[in-house]
């Protein structure tokens, strides 16, 4: 037996650690080998060997060794399988050293690092991966970004955006349609146009089209047409695959279903809100010279200091802060002797129930009723911002029907038919874009609004309150199983078309 062959045999009745560390690369190697095969054969993710050898993988795979290197991804990827999410906490440690030491290596090492990704993926430590990949794209070797944003892409493609957040991507994004390298900016537009097939080509086009050169926006356009279909995950997370036996025993034990593609079909929606950062509006209104701007006695100026606040609302997403000062103004300005400036102040106060959403509720209970009684006015700009602003509020969620049942009542016991009609229209608005729990909640207390509203004298306002009564009815058809509530509908649908008739 020659002596290599000795120290092989003897290296073999070291504890682990002092094997996977030996100073011969030999020893290591084979270790790894070992550690691979004992991995595979652990069926229990509990198996008190996984947590005994999780620590050493962050120092394995950065081995100076290339086949020993190669050798300790594939025990991290047959532990990492054997594993379950409580691996999860040592996912940021080995994720930063496989960026650190891996992506520059052979197309091989590569390729086993990026299966090591998916995995940690697999195993729910996304936000690991995600932060490794933020350090592997400004790595100054191109060769080392291409894999992580590859890598990226595989992982939207094959989890999806649920598992896999498109905020954290379209934020690493910008820096990369500019790199000098052309293979970064390629796999950086591959990547994007991954992006649109699960959170909507517009959405992507508003976030990232702003950030981008001309000649990238062209390449880009032309290659969206392209994009079609729905997309949807082909690969499950390890706490998802675990339910699988369970949900084909319950599916044995009812009987055949309806199919996952008949229930996939519709595409996932995402809210572009949550794929942006919020902006702080505040610190720049105080500079614009917009308090000084509101108290002047030229309306143009009135108008323009307004017009800074809408245009810095504009925003998508708002940072929350104290905005009670401002709407206080604001409430003011609604009722400018200026219709331009009015209209400014109503446009604005859209925009912040858009920017704000459920920050600005307090603010839009505090000028719903101001908003209300401006319906009054015929101007078609005014009337136009109003209904803008005040549908708003709600799509915003802002306010929802629980909110403002008596801001509705006082509003249809206006003077002024024009109030009384068109706060019903929205009112219908309203009950159209909510959900059914909240309507299941709330018809009751409008239905007698309504209802007193069928006799009024204008036939708008009747026009309006049939269109809201329609709406609940509908709900209430549709949702109901009750034999009570269902009769219900059909008595409000019975007279509904009675008074029509």
């Amino acid at each position: 037996m020659s002596e290599e062959e000795k120290l092989l045999k003897e290296a073999k009745k070291l504890p682990w650690e002092d094997r996977l560390f030996h100073k011969n690369w030999k020893v290591r190697n084979e270790a790894n080998i070992d550690l691979a095969s004992l991995c595979d054969s652990i069926a229990d993710p509990k198996d008190p060997r996984i947590r005994e050898f999780a620590p050493f993988f962050k120092k394995t795979v950065a081995d100076s060794n290339a086949p020993v290197q190669e050798k300790a991804l594939d025990a991290l990827i047959a532990y990492l399988r054997a594993a379950d999410a409580d691996a999860g906490r040592y996912g940021k440690e080995v994720c930063d050293a496989v960026v650190a030491k891996c992506l520059t290596g052979r197309p091989k090492t590569v390729e086993k690092a990026q299966a090591v990704f998916m995995l940690w993926v697999e195993l729910e430590a996304v936000d690991a991966f995600l932060d490794a990949m933020e350090k592997a794209i400004k790595n100054k070797v191109a060769k080392a970004v291409v894999p992580a944003i590859d890598v990226m892409f595989q992982a939207l493609s094959e989890f999806g955006a649920k598992i896999v957040p498109p905020k954290r991507i379209l934020k690493m994004l910008p820096e990369l349609f500019d790199h000098q390298d052309q293979n970064v900016r390629a796999s950086s537009k591959g990547l994007t146009l991954e992006l649109c097939r699960w959170i909507g080509k517009d959405s992507v086009k508003s976030i990232l089209f702003e950030k981008m050169r001309d000649t990238m926006k062209k390449e880009l356009e032309a290659e969206l047409v392209n994009v079609t279909g729905t997309a949807k995950p082909t690969r499950k997370i390890r706490s998802e695959q675990d339910k699988e036996p369970e949900q084909e025993a319950v599916s044995e034990a009812v009987g055949p279903g309806p199919s996952e593609e008949s229930g996939n079909d519709a595409p996932q929606e995402i809210d572009e809100y949550e794929l942006v950062d919020p902006v702080d509006i505040l610190t720049p209104l105080e500079k614009s010279g917009f308090w000084d701007g509101v108290k002047a006695t030229k309306w143009s100026e009135r108008k323009e200091a307004v017009g800074e606040l809408t245009k810095l609302a504009s925003t998508k997403r708002i940072s929350s802060g104290d905005f009670s000062e401002v709407c206080r103004t604001l409430k003011k300005l609604i009722t400018d002797v200026n219709i331009a400036v009015a209209v400014e102040a109503i446009q604005a106060i859209g925009n912040l129930a858009r920017g704000l959403r459920t920050h600005f509720s307090a603010s839009s209970r505090f000028l719903l009723p101001v908003l209300l009684e401006k319906l009054k006015e015929k101007k078609p700009a005014l009337a136009e911002a109003l209904i803008q602003t005040l549908q708003a509020m709600h799509k915003a969620g802002c306010i929802s029907l629980i909110d403002i049942v008596e801001d509705v009542r006082t509003a249809t016991k206006n003077k002024v038919p024009l109030v009384r009609s068109l706060a019903l229209t929205w009112v219908t608005f309203c009950i159209e874009t909510s959900n059914k729990g909240v309507i299941m909640k709330v018809h009751k207390d409008y239905v007698p609004i309504c209802m007193e509203c069928l006799n009024d004298g204008t036939p708008e306002v009747r026009d309006a309150a049939f269109s809201a009564l329609a709406a609940i009815a509908k709900v209430k058809l549709v949702s109901t199983t009750s034999a009570c509530e269902c009769a219900f509908a059909v008595e409000v649908l019975s007279i509904i078309l009675f008074v029509l008739l």
